[in-house]
């Protein structure tokens, strides 16, 4: 697994995931735009106590400050799926 992928599931710990996948699919988007800076696109699927009664912009918000800086300095997009344990 790669650096970016080991930071952004150390950085999602602190929602204390039940489930937590990290994809780098970096990969597919070679060329575009966003990724000449080096910045990497990733795929999130979380399961947290943490996003139960939040709505979907609300749960993002939540992984966005979970990830902090990175969202600045490594990540160039993320596809978020954040559930609840009573939506799996």
């Amino acid at each position: 697994m790669n650096g970016r992928v080991e930071s952004i599931r150390a950085r999602l710990t602190t929602l204390a995931p039940l489930e937590l996948v990290v994809e780098d699919e970096s990969h597919h988007h070679v060329g575009h735009a966003g990724a000449r800076d080096g910045r990497g696109h990733f795929r999130v699927q979380i399961v947290s106590a943490a996003f139960a009664g939040l709505a979907p912009l609300a749960r993002h918000r939540v992984v966005y400050a979970a990830l902090g800086e990175l969202m600045q300095t490594d990540i160039h997009a993320l596809s978020i799926q954040a559930r609840s344990p009573n939506e799996v």
